[in-house]
């Protein structure tokens, strides 16, 4: 748990990071799309972070690539199974179609962590929210302990304040069916920072709801009990494949565009976590920190 003194410097953090967005990052905030029965158009999903190295996609492709291919087509999930996406542990998620968005976060960007040493460990099934039917994730876990796991909840409390002040609205898919089976405080994080599974401060205490994960299984289909319990036996065979994890070092953070339900379709920024340099990935170019 973080000391007082290490929540003292949170909050301080938080206000700084809050105070550093100018006028011309506010945004018309429209909460409508929470009392539709319906999921929220999406337009762009803009979020930050961080990447996993290549040698840890490696382990993971020679592992349990091949099985969870072959599980997912004879579960009758073959849009799963080619999915694209950038193998990645989220930080925080905005919607807004505004391109320039990106550019936006980049400038509002809060005090980044020290680079990060945690290890991936435990395959699990989770649901948008338990009873809507979809989306849901294959996600692999964080071990929730460690320096490195508080310098990740810590830095996603700032980041959390200092990105979803940029949002146009929810994310579409925390809307609709998601929202309506969702409890009060998943329902006040949506309505306040437009995503829920984030950390924020309230009358001086942080309130942790971060789950730092990698996701391996993006899925619309309807999570029903056959398909659960499909995955959720992928799950537990997984974990016998790799009983220890993967230990994980972090030494970037990433601007990225992601897909509706949270995969990362590109790469826009990446930022060193010990220089503080940004490259724009689309040109190659390297940028001084803010």
């Amino acid at each position: 748990m973080l000391t007082r003194r290490t929540t003292l410097q949170t909050c301080a953090a938080l206000l700084l990071a809050t105070a550093a967005l100018s006028p011309a990052h506010a945004q018309t905030i429209d909460n409508n799309s929470l009392s539709s029965p319906t999921f929220r158009a999406h337009a762009r999903t803009f979020g930050l972070v961080y990447t996993l190295p290549a040698e840890v996609n490696a382990t993971l492709a020679a592992t349990i690539g091949g099985p969870l291919k072959e599980k997912l087509i004879n579960a009758g999930l073959a849009t799963e199974a080619q999915m694209f996406n950038i193998p990645h542990v989220t930080v925080v998620h905005v919607h807004n179609a505004d391109p320039t968005t990106p550019e936006k976060m980049l400038k509002a960007l809060p005090k980044l962590p020290p680079v990060l040493n945690v290890t991936l460990k435990n395959f699990y099934t989770t649901e948008a929210a338990k009873g809507a039917g979809h989306p849901w994730w294959l996600d692999l876990g964080i071990v929730k302990e460690g320096a490195g796991f508080e310098a990740m909840h810590a830095f996603n409390t700032t980041a959390t304040a200092a990105l979803t002040a940029l949002r146009d609205g929810p994310l579409p898919r925390c809307t609709g069916p998601v929202y309506a089976a969702m409890g009060d405080a998943a329902k006040d994080l949506v309505k306040t920072v437009g995503v829920s599974g984030v950390n924020i401060v309230k009358d001086g205490k942080e309130l942790r709801s971060y789950n730092p994960h990698n996701t391996l299984v993006y899925s619309m289909a309807k999570f029903t009990p056959e398909v659960q319990a499909a995955m959720n036996q992928t799950a537990k065979e997984f974990n016998q494949i790799l009983p220890e994890g993967i230990p994980v070092t972090f030494k970037t953070v990433s601007i990225v565009e992601l897909g509706f339900a949270g995969n990362v379709l590109r790469e826009i920024y990446r930022i060193d976590l010990e220089t503080g340099k940004v490259l724009t990935v689309a040109t190659g170019k390297m940028a001084a920190a803010n």
